[in-house]
């Protein structure tokens, strides 16, 4: 009897063992690195708020305040008692930024130019394509051809054009390295000249959403994902960018399979600022002036849970307009900067209009009780009533 009760009692011990060591593995993995926090205290507002507690590690967070003031240490526990991992927390002020939702045009010039497809040539040996042949790759930006730098389509066709024939040494970045690729120009069968059998670009320009604009340094932020070619699919390098007034002209509604689209025009020449930055979390830079938006502080993802908000987009005109939404999930681990969580679109209105999330709505602001959470980043093309949002945190520290 006591035999079988011991067996009984060993079991449970051992499957509620497994069941809190898979649990602190999963919240292991689920818990960022690192937290910033508005304040002095430490604030959790997921749906695991309840079950997961954060205690100060007095051991190591003397050493890192010794490194780092504004930083510390805590410890995450499950039902606070089983340790999970230890989190840096950065403590700062509450930060105040204009809430936009505004369109904006964006210009851009690539530093060198960009090889975005190739095509074969008709010559007298038949059809055939010199750079692909001598190793050119789609997404290599040419910086210079025989020590001479382009800039320009029109500078790469004119080397080529009077190469002769003769072998040309193209200086190349690719994937952040310096590659040197020889190509040999033939002549077209018609002689009409020399030809390498690839396209190139030199910039580019569309429609974006100013996410939030920072009154303190006139910066500003947008989109919630990099510009990337839309041939390549890399993010675009440049080596300039300049930011224009635009204006929302046409909605082509989304179906499942078919996400929809934002069609803009430019309607101002004047320049109305810089792009500083193109990265994986959005568009950068800085304005010649302030832009109009509402002061709203900013939320950390902690503070951030699943449940009604509002994201503040433009969908005609100039003028941004709240429509509602739910956050249906929230993914706090390091893994992606731009899909941080998971939105769907409740507002009648935007979903008879656009069928919920297009394109060109990237960067529309997602506020929650009034503070600003994040940027819609993504549709799910199966279904555009829902989409991603970056947090705003990632956009803040991207901007610098």
């Amino acid at each position: 009897m006591i035999y079988k009760f011991y067996r009984k009692f060993a079991a449970v011990f051992i499957a509620l063992t497994a069941l809190i060591m898979a649990a602190v593995f999963v919240f292991h993995q689920f818990l960022p690195e690192r937290f910033l926090l508005s304040g002095s205290e430490m604030k959790y507002s997921s749906s695991f708020g309840k079950i997961i507690t954060f205690e100060k590690s007095s051991v190591k967070a003397a050493e890192v305040l010794s490194r780092q003031n504004s930083q510390q240490i805590f410890t995450a526990k499950l039902l606070g008692i089983f340790p999970i991992k230890e989190v840096f927390v950065n403590f700062s002020e509450e930060k105040i930024v204009t809430v936009c939702g505004t369109p904006f045009g964006v210009k851009m010039f690539i530093d060198g130019v960009l090889v975005v497809d190739f095509s074969k040539i008709e010559t007298e040996n038949g059809k055939i394509c010199p750079a692909q042949s001598a190793g050119l790759l789609k997404g290599d930006v040419i910086k210079s051809i025989d020590g001479t730098e382009v800039f320009t389509n029109e500078d790469v066709s004119e080397i080529i054009q009077k190469s002769g024939g003769k072998t040309l040494d193209f200086s190349v970045l690719r994937e952040d390295e310096n590659v040197i690729v020889s190509i040999t120009p033939e002549m077209l069968s018609d002689q009409s000249g020399y030809k390498a059998g690839f396209w190139v670009r030199d910039s580019s320009a569309g429609i974006g959403t100013v996410t939030f604009f920072d009154p303190e340094n006139l910066s500003f932020g947008g989109l919630g994902h990099a510009v990337c070619d839309v041939d390549t699919g890399k993010i675009l390098p440049f080596s300039s960018g300049e930011i224009v007034e635009a204006a929302i002209t046409k909605v082509k509604k989304g179906i499942p399979g078919n996400p929809g689209e934002l069609s803009g025009a430019f309607i101002g020449k004047e320049n109305l600022g810089t792009v500083k930055n193109n990265n994986e979390t959005g568009l950068y830079g800085t304005l010649e002036y302030e832009i109009g938006g509402t002061n709203m502080p900013i939320a950390p993802k902690q503070e951030i849970y699943e449940g009604p908000a509002v994201i503040l987009s433009t969908i005609s005109g100039t003028e941004a307009k709240e429509y509602d939404i739910v956050i249906e999930k929230i993914s706090l681990s390091d893994e992606s900067m731009t899909k941080n969580m998971v939105i769907k679109v409740t507002d009648k209105e935007l979903i008879e209009t656009t069928g919920g999330i297009v394109q060109g709505m990237s960067g529309s602001p997602i506020i929650q009780d009034g503070k600003l959470v994040g940027a819609v980043t993504h549709v799910l093309v199966n279904d555009p009533t829902k989409g991603y949002g970056i947090f705003i945190e990632n956009m803040l520290e991207a901007a610098g």
